[in-house]
């Protein structure tokens, strides 16, 4: 039997109820006694991506029977590998959903941005549930897609923004929709991790020998080939525009979250970035040292119009008045300014979330908690699964998070031009020549 997906809060943009999903063969706890979970709980899980910050994933669902690990370089595997020696061991998720598909329940994806979605499609078009590091995707159209997928399979799903799952991101919900800081007209946002690459630019035509272990074709995926260079790898591909989404997308699904969910801002509808020292046609294989791109949301429900400022890299955040003498402004974080005051909060759910000065956070009277509280990220959505509910940063949340960073990184492309964005249809209406990146190709074989 089917049951309904539940809505998880007062607001309607927050977990919407898009289907429905398979309900489990429970074997009830008093069966095996108390403390004990019945091996029928146990969700057979698969994970692609388990070096590096996969390692997060595996570990999150480790309570879980972990039946399958994929990954591309056996060299930064290895350490998984060991952990789990009764799991199947895979260099490609294709062959690894092929031949275990009746076996796996649900799969978690944790490699470069641009494998993103093809390994998320390959998964829910077999109706595996799924938990996808942040950005979503790689592409605007991947990331619609993704979502439109998620729905159709009915499927559960997670994007891995493990702020989402705080209570700090909860507490600053309730504080914005008690008025606390009164009505909210500008955000300025950002982290000063620098992924330029602009130096490294020549070395790409260096010759390097590819590593023992590591299957570099699989790992370019849908990426146009090009020769293996350490420089990308491992992690540094972030930096690189046909692999990673640069300080903008590595961490607006963090920074940006709790205004989203707060503010349910959905599409903007235009854009613009600004950056020195930056040619998109000499440098557009990388990211700016720094840029600021404003995005600006109209209207919406109750709410009036918000411009959302994004600082990365040497673009700092600006400095509030009201932040007193000897506080520190956080290096990743935000600044929400309303009619009646202004919140500062740093990253990963709002941390440390703050009415500023001091004087006025002292004075103000909270709210009761009216948002349930989780214990964990992956726990969310694996508790989603046996339930028959949806996550709490779904797909249906998630990808049009990932979106306003996609959006800013197009902008980037069109540096100083106010792009005019049609949320609705997918398209740049006062700039073709932008529309080129929403759907931009991908190597044969290797299309959703």
């Amino acid at each position: 039997m089917d049951k309904k997906i539940e809505k998880t809060s007062r607001r309607q943009f927050l977990h919407k109820a898009t289907g429905t999903v398979a309900a489990f063969t429970i074997v009830p706890r008093h069966v095996l006694g108390a403390g004990k979970t019945p091996p029928s709980e146990k969700l057979n899980i698969a994970c692609i991506g388990v070096g590096g910050r996969g390692g997060a994933s595996v570990g999150g669902c480790s309570g879980e029977n972990i039946v399958a690990l994929c990954d591309v370089d056996m060299r930064r595997a290895s350490g998984q590998f060991e952990k789990f020696p009764r799991a199947k061991h895979y260099h490609d998720f294709r062959k690894m959903l092929d031949e275990m598909d009746n076996q796996i329940d649900a799969v978690t994806v944790a490699t470069p941005d641009h494998t993103h979605a093809i390994a998320c499609m390959d998964a829910i078009r077999r109706r595996k549930h799924v938990f996808c590091e942040k950005p979503l995707a790689h592409s605007i159209y991947e990331i619609r897609q993704l979502v439109k997928a998620a729905r159709k399979y009915k499927v559960v799903t997670q994007l891995g923004n493990q702020g989402h799952s705080f209570d700090h991101i909860r507490l600053f919900c309730e504080w914005i929709w008690d008025g606390a800081i009164g009505e909210v007209s500008e955000v300025h946002a950002g982290c000063t991790a620098d992924h330029c690459k602009i130096g490294q630019l020549d070395k790409r035509r260096e010759k390097h020998e590819v590593p023992e272990g590591l299957d570099w074709d699989l790992w370019l995926g849908p990426a146009k080939h090009r020769r293996y260079n350490p420089m990308y790898m491992p992690g540094r591909w972030r930096g690189w525009m046909p692999f990673g989404s640069g300080t903008i997308g590595d961490w607006v699904c963090h920074v940006v979250d709790p205004v989203f969910w707060a503010l349910d801002l959905g599409a903007p509808n235009t854009i613009q970035a600004q950056a020195e020292g930056y040619d998109p046609k000499e440098h557009g294989d990388t990211f700016p040292h720094g840029s600021v791109i404003t995005f600006e949301f109209p209207a919406k429900g109750k709410r009036g119009p918000v411009k959302l400022l994004w600082h990365s890299g040497k673009k700092v955040l600006p400095r509030p008045a009201e932040l007193e003498e000897g506080r520190k402004l956080s290096k990743t974080g935000a600044i929400v300014i309303g009619d009646k005051g202004k919140i500062m909060y740093g990253s990963h759910g709002a941390g440390g979330v703050r009415i500023i000065p001091e004087t006025k956070m002292r004075a103000y009277k909270q709210p009761d908690k009216t948002l349930p509280r989780v214990r964990g990220h992956h726990n969310d959505w694996l508790k989603a699964i046996k339930n028959g509910t949806q996550a709490g940063s779904n797909f249906d949340y998630g990808g049009p998070l990932t979106e306003i960073a996609r959006l800013g990184i197009i902008a980037t492309q069109m540096l100083g031009r106010k792009l005019e964005w049609d949320g609705k249809n997918m398209r740049f209406t006062n700039c073709d020549e932008a529309n080129q990146f929403i759907n931009p190709p991908c190597r044969e074989g290797w299309t959703l």
